[in-house]
């Protein structure tokens, strides 16, 4: 399967109760992580989190699917049109 270059974002409403369910699933999809910011912005109880992936778009569906199953965390992806293989 071809593989792509993207973007994911990520927010957690309450990072104090999600952040350790969401480093979870990052860490069972670490290999498709090629880079990672993220903003805690205390003030307002809110983190965000941005990835650079490269992967199947199934591999990265699962990631952002399970990610999006978690109570308080929004999660968006974008990935380019071109795949190509190894």
């Amino acid at each position: 399967m071809e593989k792509r270059i993207g973007v994911v974002g990520i927010v957690l409403d309450s990072p104090e109760v999600t952040a350790k369910d969401v480093n979870g699933v990052l860490s069972e999809f670490a290999d498709l992580i090629l880079g990672r910011m993220g903003l805690p912005y205390k003030k307002r109880s809110v983190s965000v989190i941005s990835l650079i992936v490269e992967g199947t778009t199934d591999e990265i569906g699962a990631m952002t699917g399970k990610l999006g199953q978690i109570k308080n965390v929004s999660v968006k992806s974008l990935v380019t049109n071109k795949g190509y293989n190894d």
